[in-house]
């Protein structure tokens, strides 16, 4: 825990003024400290909220015995920050007129200093939230997954985290996206017979052997599955491949890496057993394993939330902690403003009417 308090959020801000002085806060992965400290003592002055801090990761919570808990989350964390001179996403933030409208640049402004700041003006304004409201601010998003900070509380405080619908405020353009494909990637290693390439019927060509792989890849007819009411794109692709010593050695090991994005009619399992049955023969040596969520929307929460954004449901074909909130019972969606595909970008940005039209969707759905 950092003890720097020299930052001071001022949580009675428009929501678009929030973000660019959250933006100024630089809080790359490693280094959300300071943003943390300055996110809990301002949570800290609100008497309606239970404040708990784990880390780098705090959490408010209201206690009024409402019929309904509901959890609002984001994560403090951003990417590096740009290394090209003269690059806006960095820190801190620019703000500009633009014919579009009046956008603010900078690292984390769609991913997710946006969404965090309207977490953060909700928290403050609404005393008497129709509904309990679980505020959920958490540390290490960007980085490896079992470094997550929303994943540590789960672990170590899993009570904080019970509800009946979550909201991921990462950047959806203001569109309600439930769920996520789940992912997985996987090796697949060949064996031959090392030998001189100048007397190649020597050896077995390990790489050669992966041809039988790469066809089984090409071959496949990736799936759209309906889950919900939503359109789930499923994807099987080689990501990696690897093999060879030198220029003149035939190789004896070779191996490809796969991603599998699956949809969230399958577990975790089952979608294992899948890549067993396509890639019968070959032995799959697990890399990384992260399950589907199901979007939830059959739940009155969700419908009415979605009604509350007024705009058709899209699914989530990406992998985000909805996962993890799914895993542990919790339906989610994700919800926030901005454009994803700036997220990370050097001229990250986001609009200051998304920032506003995203705070005023969550704050109808709970007042």
């Amino acid at each position: 825990m950092s003890s720097d308090t020299s930052v001071t959020l001022d949580l009675a801000m428009d929501p678009a003024d929030l973000t660019a002085a959250l933006v100024d806060v630089e809080s790359v992965s490693d280094h959300e400290g300071p943003l943390a400290e300055a996110v809990e003592t301002a949570l800290r002055a609100l008497p309606h909220l239970n404040v708990h801090r784990d880390g780098d990761t705090v959490i408010a919570r209201t206690d009024l015995g409402r019929d309904e808990r509901v959890i609002l989350a984001g994560h403090l964390d951003t990417v590096p920050l740009p290394t090209v001179e003269g690059s806006l996403g960095g820190v801190p933030a620019t703000r500009r007129r633009e014919a579009e409208g009046d956008v603010i640049y900078g690292r984390g402004t769609t991913d997710m200093k946006g969404g965090v700041a309207v977490q953060l003006v909700l928290a403050h304004e609404l005393t008497e939230p129709n509904r309990d409201v679980t505020y959920v601010f958490y540390d290490h998003e960007e980085v490896s997954s079992d470094a997550s900070g929303l994943g540590r509380v789960m672990r170590n405080s899993p009570e904080l985290l019970e509800a009946d619908f979550a909201v991921l405020l990462e950047p959806t353009n203001g569109t309600v996206e439930g769920g996520c494909n789940g992912t997985m990637r996987f090796r697949i290693t060949t064996h031959g017979k090392a030998a001189h390439s100048g007397r190649s019927w020597i050896g077995e060509n390990a790489i050669h052997k992966q041809t039988d792989v790469l066809a089984r890849l090409s071959a496949y007819e990736a799936r759209t599955v309906t889950v919900e009411g939503l359109d789930y794109r499923e994807g099987l692709n080689a990501i990696r491949i690897g093999g060879g010593v030198a220029g003149n050695v035939i190789p004896d090991t070779a191996w490809v890496e796969v991603n599998y994005r699956f949809a969230p009619d399958k577990s975790l399992e089952q979608a294992q057993e899948h890549m067993r049955e396509v890639f019968t023969g070959y032995e799959l040596e697990w890399q990384d394993l992260s399950p589907a969520a199901r979007p939830g929307l059959d739940r009155p929460s969700a419908a009415q939330f979605v009604a509350a954004v007024g705009r058709d449901p899209m699914p989530k074909y990406g992998w985000t902690d909805v996962a993890r909130f799914s895993e542990a019972g919790v339906p989610a969606v994700n919800f926030g403003p901005g454009d994803a595909l700036l997220a990370h970008t050097d001229d990250e940005h986001v609009f200051n009417d998304a920032v506003r039209a995203c705070h005023r969707a969550l704050a109808s759905w709970l007042s």
